[in-house]
């Protein structure tokens, strides 16, 4: 037992300090990245990594070695000073020759993360409990990005996805060879947009902005996945990133279809829609924005998310329920959805509301009503 214990410790010793390589395929090491940045951070991480190995080495080799060869048992008789003028400047000046010498290239790659000017795109980032909300600036395109692994997987009801917690419905897309600014902020609690792959981790903080960036090399198109990284309550896991990049000709047709899917999704809303299509595609808004909270049969999750099914509002008040789901309730956990659905899917998860899990009041709630209580 203690011999497959010490032969274990040795080969995680051996690993950590004779194969680099290794330590990336067990997880150990920070990734390099793809990005110039990223390359630099890795190079300064393991630059200092050994040369903290190194200091250990000479410290703990000393210290054993004094301790072996004057031992007691061998007749060794400590000597006696108080003061030695020389150790002093000695143990003072090779610290600070050593602290110089890890200060100056950290400080240059520290620069270098922290130059966000002269950018080709600027994307705001918002953070939402628990969504992400992407503003290209400039560009008239934005979206928010929900997490789309079903709650049969999470719940182990179904075989989990190979991109199980990593998947969403609309992707980040940003063009390679170009500067891309993030502007990171949040609407409610502190979170912290990261993806590794490109050397991108910044809290996002209520009322405050803070600035990243990074420049995708010319063929490093792809999909690069992250995730929020600050505790931002019960579904914090469930949140993720998926930052794709694309060539600068596919960015600008990406763009371009965002805006046409605006325009007519706009154009939509005027159109007309029978109680069947509208509660059909509420409950699958209602599934992607409202379960998590309100509980897939509308329940309630105690007194912080009151239940639909049988609630008076659902049952007796429309205008009410409209301008909650549009405007939230301050001082609640309940968030303003104006700007995270579209007219179609808010009339439609409203009438799929009121006559899901017993409500049955035969109400339908149009697009144009929505559109017009936002007047």
């Amino acid at each position: 037992m203690y011999f497959r214990t010490w032969q274990r410790l040795s080969s995680v010793v051996l690993g950590l300090v004779l194969a680099p390589a290794a330590m990336a395929d067990w997880g150990l090491n920070m990734p390099q990245g793809i990005t110039e940045v990223s390359q630099s951070i890795f190079e300064l991480h393991m630059l200092i990594f050994w040369i903290c190995v190194w200091i250990g080495v000479v410290v703990f080799g000393v210290m054993f070695y004094s301790i072996f060869k004057h031992r007691k048992s061998k007749g060794a008789v400590a000597s006696k000073f108080h003061e030695s003028l020389g150790l002093e400047i000695l143990w003072t000046a090779v610290p600070t020759v050593i602290l110089i010498a890890m200060a100056v290239p950290a400080t240059s790659v520290l620069i270098e993360m922290y130059d966000t000017k002269n950018s080709d795109v600027d994307i705001k980032i918002t953070g939402h409990q628990w969504k992400w909300q992407y503003d290209y600036l400039g560009e008239d395109v934005g979206f928010f990005s929900n997490l789309t692994t079903t709650e049969d997987e999470i719940y182990n009801r179904t075989e989990k996805g190979e991109n199980y917690l990593e998947e969403v419905d609309y992707n980040v897309v940003v063009p390679t060879g170009q500067k891309v600014r993030f502007l990171i902020t949040s609407n409610d609690v502190i979170h912290s947009w990261w993806v590794p792959e490109i050397a991108v981790k910044k809290d996002a903080i209520p009322g405050y902005i803070n600035e990243s960036w990074t420049i995708i090399p010319e063929g490093q198109e792809g999909i690069y996945r992250g995730k929020c990284t600050e505790l931002c309550g019960v579904n914090h896991g469930f949140m993720p990133i998926v930052l794709e990049a694309v060539t600068s000709d596919e960015y600008q047709v990406w763009l371009e279809e965002q805006r046409a899917g605006k325009i007519a999704e706009a154009q939509a809303a005027l159109g007309e829609f029978s109680y069947d299509e509208l509660m059909v595609k509420g409950a699958d808004v209602y599934a992607r924005s409202c379960a998590a909270c309100h509980g897939n049969e509308g329940q309630g999750l105690g007194s912080v998310f009151p239940a639909l099914a049988g609630s008076s509002m659902a049952l007796n008040d429309m205008a009410g329920h409209i301008d909650i789901v549009l405007n939230g309730k301050p001082g609640s956990a309940m968030q303003s959805f104006s700007a995270q659905l579209s007219d179609v899917d808010i009339a439609a998860v409203i009438t799929f509301e009121r006559n899901a899990w017993g409500n049955d009041t035969g109400e339908t709630v149009t697009p144009k009503m929505i559109i017009d209580a936002k007047k």
